[in-house]
C-alpha cells in the first residue's frame, strides 16, 4: 500500500472531502437503495480514478481544485461504479474486490436497476450545474467503454484478432476512462485549453499499459507464481498470445486455435499454451509494448514543469507497470 499512500498525499484533503460529496450525490429517497449505495460505498477500491482527476486539476492550476473538480471525480466514480454493478450481472460474478456482488445479494435485476440510477445521477450531477464540457468527456467514455466490449464479444467468437484491433478494444474498454479522468481534471480548471487533450492522451497510454500489465498476469509471473490461464479459459485474446498467433507457423497456429477454442477447460492443454506463449517470445513483446506505452505518457507528462502532482502521477504511470497484482 506504500505507493499507493505515496501518490494519494498531495491530494490527501480532496480526497477525504471527495467522499463525502461523492456518498451525497448517491442519495436516494428509496431506503432499498440508500442500503446498496452504502454497501457499495464501504466497500471501494483504492480509487485511483479520483486521484487522477485531483492530481491533473492540481498540476494545472497551481495546486488548487474547484467544486467543479470535485463534481468530476464524483461523475467518473459514480459512472464507473454502475459499469462494475453491470459488469457483475453481465459476467454472472459474485464477487467485488473480495465481497460479495450487488447481483450476489440482491439478485441481477436489482443490480441493473443500481446500476442504471448511479448512471443517471452521474448524469445529472453534470446537467444540475451546467458542466456539459464534463458530461460530453463522461459521455463518450460511456459510449466507447460499450463499442469495446461488444467488439471483444464479437471479435472472440471468431478468434481473428489482429494487433490493431486488439489495441482499439483496451482503448475503448480500458483506456478510455482514465483518459476521461485526465481530461476531466484538465476541464474542470482549464476548460477549452489544449491541456484537455493532452491529459487526454496521458490517461488514454496509462490506461493501455494497465491492460496489457493485465494480460500478462494471465501468464504468471515471477512474482505472482503460478499462471492463471484465466483469459484462455474465457477466450480471450490478449497480446502475447496474439502474437504469438501471428509469428508461428501455420500447424502451430491451427493447434492454437482450436487448443482456446476447444480444449479451454482442459487444464494441461491451457499450461502447453502458456508455455509456448513464453517460449515463442509472446510475453516479451507485450512488455516491450507496455513500456512503450508507459515512456509515450511520461513524454507528455514531462512537458509540465516539476511538481509534488506530477511526481505523484510519474508515480502512478510506474505503479500501473509495476504493480503485482
Amino acid at each position: 500500500m506504500k505507493i499507493v499512500a505515496q501518490i494519494k498525499d498531495p491530494v490527501n484533503k480532496e480526497m477525504e472531502l471527495f467522499e463525502s460529496k461523492f456518498r451525497d450525490s448517491m442519495s436516494s429517497k428509496v431506503a432499498l437503495l440508500n442500503r446498496i449505495t452504502y454497501y457499495i460505498v464501504n466497500r471501494k477500491g483504492k480509487q485511483m480514478r479520483p486521484m487522477f482527476v485531483f492530481l491533473t486539476a492540481k498540476l494545472l492550476n497551481n495546486g488548487e481544485v474547484n467544486e467543479r473538480t470535485y463534481r468530476g471525480a464524483s461523475v467518473i466514480e459514480l459512472i464507473h461504479t454502475a459499469t462494475l454493478v453491470h459488469d457483475d450481472v453481465v459476467d454472472e460474478s459474485n464477487k467485488r474486490r473480495g465481497f460479495f456482488s450487488i447481483n450476489a445479494l440482491w439478485k441481477n435485476k436489482i443490480a441493473v436497476l443500481v446500476g442504471d440510477y448511479l448512471l443517471s445521477k452521474g448524469l445529472l450531477l453534470s446537467i444540475d450545474n451546467g458542466d456539459f464540457d464534463l458530461l460530453r468527456i463522461i459521455s463518450v467514455a460511456v459510449r466507447e467503454m460499450s463499442e469495446g466490449e461488444l467488439l471483444q464479444i464479437e471479435k472472440a467468437r471468431r478468434l481473428d484478432i489482429t494487433e490493431e484491433v486488439y489495441y482499439n478494444i483496451i482503448r475503448q474498454k480500458t483506456a478510455t476512462l482514465i483518459a476521461a479522468c485526465c481530461s476531466m481534471g484538465a476541464c474542470s480548471v482549464l476548460p477549452e485549453s489544449g491541456d484537455v487533450e493532452t491529459f487526454r492522451k496521458f490517461g488514454e497510454y496509462c490506461g493501455m499499459a494497465f491492460q496489457i500489465k493485465d494480460d500478462l498476469f494471465d501468464y504468471g509471473e515471477q512474482k505472482i507464481g503460478k499462471p492463471t490461464g484465466i483469459d484462455i479459459k474465457e477466450q480471450k485474446m490478449t497480446l502475447p498470445l496474439i502474437h504469438t498467433l501471428n509469428t508461428c507457423s501455420k500447424s502451430e497456429k491451427k493447434w492454437l486455435i482450436n487448443s482456446v477454442k476447444n480444449h479451454n477447460r482442459d487444464k494441461k492443454r491451457v499450461k502447453e499454451v502458456i508455455a509456448f506463449v513464453k517460449e515463442r517470445g509472446g510475453l516479451t513483446y507485450a512488455e516491450d509494448k507496455m513500456h512503450e506505452f508507459k515512456k509515450s505518457a511520461m513524454d507528455l507528462l514531462f512537458t509540465y514543469p516539476k511538481s509534488p502532482y506530477r511526481d505523484a502521477l510519474e508515480l502512478m504511470v510506474n505503479y500501473v507497470v509495476d504493480r503485482k497484482k
